[in-house]
């Protein structure tokens, strides 16, 4: 979605249209505000209480700026439909603005993109972005190169994909820089401002900046009153309930829980899936039946990423692949875990139509005022 190559209609279905058949479940449109443990009630925003015999928190997790909170304005994260529908404007825009600028200096700098964290996400928004301007685009525009686009790839770390094999994260680098992308690792961001970008001390200008460098828990979890580690996750039981808040469970980004061998679960999509179904299945046991919940176990289904159109990453224990089968596989997976046979089978058309075409049909920019912070110096003109 972020990089126009499907749309939000692609991925998502309405929650009211996965549990129609459940007709014991009431979905609400509120914002939880806090949560009284020992009354056993949940706060809405909107003055309303709701009480409850047991309760599943699975709110995710938000963007996470290391206590710089203002860079979210000039560089925003990727965690919500929103926010890729943000991010797919920011990036058109851009290039719509490099197209009409006619000052060169001004037309580099918008030109300029770069993306802020070197873990899966930020590997995969960098290749994509680089296919995106190399190939699409590059028939689309008169006064530009989109070819020319500059893409940084900024990794604190020594090198990307921290949660990977050095085999792995080599090969995506090599990738990477295939695509024209240049990859910056053990750099740390110290400025983000508008146009501008601050790494180890020297500034760059920037036309986007993407932030895909870390996450922080949902607040709800510490709104229990449970114990949380420093991303805010709330520690849990073996059974997924909150330690020492009986009645109280947690799973997915909002919940640290830890595997056989006191290993903290990672924040991928598949632990989140597994803890639901187990909870689910355990609670209804447990309301119908009485029976005792049973202890989460995480089966690993491998680590995925991608880089650029048909070149992957692929994990899976002793199992190493990299290149076009690890593409397969990622695309495989990803596909799977939509909701809805219609989501798939639809998804599966437009990928192959996309891959073999180089065509991306969602470049809808749905954001126009203030979508892209620009510096000072040019507001005036550019407006």
């Amino acid at each position: 979605m972020a990089t126009a190559a499907l749309s939000a209609t692609d991925v998502a279905e309405p929650i009211r249209c996965i549990v129609r058949p459940y007709r014991t479940i009431e979905v609400l449109l509120e914002e939880v505000v806090g949560i009284d443990a020992p009354a056993r009630e949940v706060m809405f925003s909107s003055g309303r209480r709701l009480g409850f015999r047991y309760l599943v928190l699975a709110p995710g997790a938000r963007t996470s700026y290391f206590g710089h909170e203002e860079w979210s304005v000039v560089a925003p994260g990727l965690k919500t439909i929103e926010d890729a529908r943000q991010l797919r404007s920011r990036l058109l825009l851009s290039f719509e603005h490099a197209e009409r600028s006619e000052d060169p200096r001004e037309r580099k700098r918008l030109m300029t993109i770069a993306i802020i964290g070197g873990g899966p996400t930020g590997v995969e928004l960098a290749g994509s972005i680089a296919e995106l301007s190399r190939f699409t685009l590059a028939r689309d525009f008169r006064n530009i190169q989109s070819r020319n686009t500059r893409i940084m790839l900024v990794e604190g770390q020594p090198r990307l994909l921290v949660g990977f094999s050095d085999k792995a994260a080599s090969f995506a680098r090599r990738r990477l820089e295939r695509l024209g992308v240049e990859v910056r690792t053990g750099c740390l961001v110290d400025y983000l401002g508008p146009g501008e970008l601050g790494i180890a001390g020297e500034r760059l200008p920037v036309g986007l900046v993407f932030w895909a460098a870390g996450v922080q828990a949902s607040p709800l979890g510490a709104a229990t009153g449970g114990r949380t580690d420093r991303t805010g996750r709330v520690f849990v039981e073996p059974t997924l309930e909150v330690s020492g808040v009986p009645g109280i469970f947690a799973l997915g980004d909002v919940a640290h829980c830890r595997d056989a061998d006191g290993r903290p679960l990672p924040g991928l999509a598949q632990v989140a899936r597994q803890q639901g179904l187990h909870l689910g299945r355990g609670l209804v046991a447990a309301i119908r039946y009485g029976r005792a919940l049973e202890p989460f176990v995480y089966g690993s289904r491998g680590n995925t990423a991608i880089v650029g159109r048909h070149a992957g990453v692929f994990e899976l224990g002793r199992l190493k692949m990299t290149g076009w089968t690890a593409w397969l596989a990622w695309a495989a997976i990803h596909v799977y875990l939509l909701v809805g046979f219609q989501h798939r089978l639809l998804v599966s058309l437009q990928w192959l139509w996309r891959y073999l075409t180089y065509e991306r049909g969602a470049r809808l920019i749905a954001f126009r005022n203030d979508t892209i912070p620009l510096p000072a110096r040019d507001s005036v003109e550019e407006r």
